[in-house]
């Protein structure tokens, strides 16, 4: 398809990024292309660039890269939506969902999510383009974004490295640029990925608090719960299962009568055992009677597709880790992806307690780097030799006073338009599906939210939407959950 650049703008600046004056602080390139999704055609601008960071005196302190797509067909902001998007990490650039889920271009992968060659993109027939506008942001050393520093000056990491205080810069970013791009009257939702799922809920408050944003809806894509994830506790122990069944189930190492029904039929029984007997066995650690730590382990094993003698040795205590290593063992001997158990590995030996690598890890790597430099130098022509940080350092993250969980409780008691969507892969070991519903209902003790709240879960891994069929099936779900909080939806009232 043709594009046309249309504008190139850079403010000239005496700061350099990070030491490297190669990027400009302030600049905006703006190309106009055609997607077709869902057999009809949309036209759109694609505006990318770097936007700065303003400290509490108006001082640069860093500057973002973003692409904030625009149908151009549109000229009402008022009732058009805005996605603001975000990736985890943290420490990761805004690559993932940018091209493989929601932008109107993704990379060629096959339909499971493998990479292909040759590499490049390929229009995404299933993005909510249609819907909704989108702006992609990449946090402080992710992407092309950097800090700015005056000669001889050093960084700042706590500006920038902490739930915190990532939260109170980019919502400032936010505001910058909802004001340049004159959407202050849309409806406004943000998404965020792995730990972007903790951001989004610290930046709903931060918004809504500081810089009086208020949202129509936060949507968490294999949230990563900084509260129970690697934690040790026995919440996080337990809350796998349902995890590790689903897992156990794709590659077919559940008991008969398990395997032949559906899987969406079995998680419910597995999810009811987890908080019913896993999480109160766990609980009682070596106060536990030896008939009810046989039993648990009995239906553990049956859940799991892992030996009872094994989970005993363990106290019942099984990390996910172990379990990518010990599944398959004893037949093929291949090992489990962390983040898409469906990929497999190859280790050096056969024992051990965890893999070497993550085989899904790589095989995204492989196929992602190649597409968002092409993309973004050939097709975004933003043009430069500094180097595309798929992550970026960040450092020790500070997590602390992280609460994460009930900013967005606050958040959404206090804004009666604000809506919860979840997305979530069944066959994600690094922030299971399975935890990601106990975080739900954490948000919300009383219960009292959860008509607001909504959950998602995909037949693939954490970044579900690289499998065709659920790419689709996970855009559709947003393109519904958008038009439900955003039209049609009355007073903001209780």
């Amino acid at each position: 398809m043709k594009k046309i650049l249309l504008l190139l703008f850079v403010l000239a600046s005496t700061y350099s990024i990070a030491q490297d004056s190669r990027i400009p602080l302030d600049t905006t390139i703006v190309t106009t292309n055609t997607v077709t999704i869902k057999g009809k055609e949309v036209p759109y601008t694609a505006t990318t660039g770097m936007q700065p960071v303003y400290d509490d005196n108006g001082k640069t302190v860093a500057s973002l890269y973003y692409t904030y797509y625009k149908r151009s067909d549109v000229k009402e902001n008022s009732k058009r939506p805005l996605i603001m998007s975000f990736n985890g990490g943290p420490g990761s650039a805004s690559v993932w969902m940018h091209i493989a889920y929601t932008g109107p271009q993704i990379l060629k992968i096959d339909a499971e999510g493998n990479p292909t060659q040759p590499y490049g993109i390929k229009d995404n027939p299933y993005s909510v383009l249609d819907v909704a506008d989108i702006v992609f942001i990449n946090p402080v050393n992710t992407g092309y974004s950097r800090p700015v520093l005056a000669k001889g000056e050093k960084v700042d990491k706590k500006y920038f490295f902490g739930v915190n205080a990532d939260a109170k810069y980019l919502a400032g970013w936010l505001t910058t640029f909802m004001t340049r791009n004159n959407r202050w009257l849309s409806p406004k939702y943000i998404i965020g990925e792995s730990y972007g799922g903790t951001r989004v809920m610290q930046l709903a408050n931060e918004l809504q608090s500081n810089q009086w944003m208020y949202l129509n809806g936060v949507i968490m894509v294999s949230p990563a719960d900084y509260k129970i994830i690697r934690s040790g506790a026995s919440e996080d122990l337990a809350m796998n299962l349902p995890y590790f069944t689903a897992t156990a189930w794709y590659h077919k190492m559940l008991p008969a009568d398990l395997q032949e029904k559906d899987l969406e039929e079995i998680l419910p029984a597995a999810e009811l055992f987890s908080y019913n007997e896993l999480l109160p066995a766990i609980s009682k650690g070596g106060n536990i009677s030896d008939t009810e730590r046989n039993d648990v382990a009995e239906k553990m094993a049956r859940f799991t597709g892992i030996k009872k003698r094994v989970l005993l040795q363990q106290n019942l205590e099984m990390k996910p880790s172990f379990f990518w290593k010990e599944l398959l063992r004893d037949t093929s001997g291949k090992t489990l992806g962390r983040l898409d158990s469906r990929y497999l590995g190859i280790d050096r030996e056969e024992i051990g307690t965890r893999p070497d690598y993550s085989p899904e890890l790589t095989a995204w790597l492989h196929a992602f780097t190649p597409a968002m430099n092409y993309y973004t130098q050939n097709v975004l022509n933003f043009k430069t030799d500094v180097k595309y940080n798929m992550f970026g350092p960040v450092g020790s993250w500070d997590f602390e006073n992280e609460n994460a969980r009930e900013n967005l409780r606050k958040a959404m008691a206090q804004n009666p338009y604000l809506h919860l969507l979840v997305q979530s892969g069944y066959y994600d070991g690094a922030t299971t599906y399975s935890v990601a519903k106990y975080t739900m209902g954490k948000i919300d003790p009383s219960g009292k939210l959860k008509n607001r709240m909504s959950f998602k879960g995909y037949r693939s891994g954490h970044m579900m939407y690289l499998r065709n069929e659920d790419l689709e099936k996970s855009n559709e779900d947003l393109r519904i959950f958008i038009k439900k909080s955003s039209e049609n939806i009355g007073p903001a009232k209780y």
